[in-house]
């Protein structure tokens, strides 16, 4: 079994794709420091932190034990699941079958669940007017996933058979499920599932880490104008 001497160093956000780092590490139970980084004050922008990740977005880790113990940082929330998922061997299977599954779920989620998720939480909350082709849009998209989700969930407890890094992917983009129009009784499957993983103690502690620097957005113009309408920079 893999230890952890040194502690990995997260950088972080409280937002579902922080979330779902504080949720593996606190599942793996292995020592880790948090760095937070203020994204609605443009802490992403700093040179320090675009060398460990480039596309100016949290999460992203520096594990000090890397491979050849030496020092590896990981950018992508699904990329850091799967590197400590093949590293402490858990919650992400080392049989090309059953891995096969748990990463179709992963990508589920990182090509859809979330950015639609993200895009309804955009158009009902936080546009400047309200467009409601884009509200009627990305609402009804969200439906539709959850709709894939309470189908996949009918016969099986988890997305991809054991509890894994998809699950925990998952999560936090159905936490805010009122923030997104919907309705979670609509789907038992889903709300069965939703309420197992919200009973996890690792799960409960990890969406707690930073709760206290949260802030509602949709009354922070000046966040806003960070977060939204960015443009390449040089």
């Amino acid at each position: 079994m893999t230890t952890q001497t040194k502690p990995i160093e997260l950088y972080y956000w409280p937002t579902p794709n922080g979330w779902k780092i504080t949720i593996m590490l606190e599942e793996l139970g292995v020592p880790y420091t948090v760095k937070y980084v203020n994204i609605g004050k443009g802490e992403q922008f700093e040179p320090s932190f675009l060398k460990i990740a480039p596309n100016n977005r949290m999460p992203a880790i520096v594990d000090p034990e890397g491979p050849g113990d030496e020092p590896i940082s990981v950018f992508e929330s699904g990329a850091i699941l799967q590197y400590l998922g093949r590293k402490f061997g858990k919650f992400y299977p080392a049989d090309e079958r059953l891995r096969v599954e748990v990463d179709q779920w992963l990508f589920w989620q990182m090509g859809g669940l979330g950015p639609m998720a993200g895009q309804a939480h955009h158009f009902r909350q936080y546009a400047p007017e309200k467009i409601q082709y884009g509200i009627d849009r990305y609402t009804n998209e969200v439906n539709r996933l959850y709709g894939v989700m309470n189908k996949r969930l009918a016969d099986r407890e988890f997305l991809a058979g054991d509890y894994s890094i998809a699950d925990m992917a998952s999560i936090g983009w159905v936490r805010p499920y009122k923030n997104q129009g919907q309705e979670i009784e609509d789907f038992p499957n889903l709300k069965r599932w939703f309420d197992a993983i919200l009973a996890r103690p690792a799960v409960q502690k990890a969406i707690t880490v930073g709760e206290d620097h949260r802030r509602n957005l949709a009354d922070d113009k000046e966040a806003q104008k960070v977060l939204f309408g960015q443009k390449a920079r040089a």
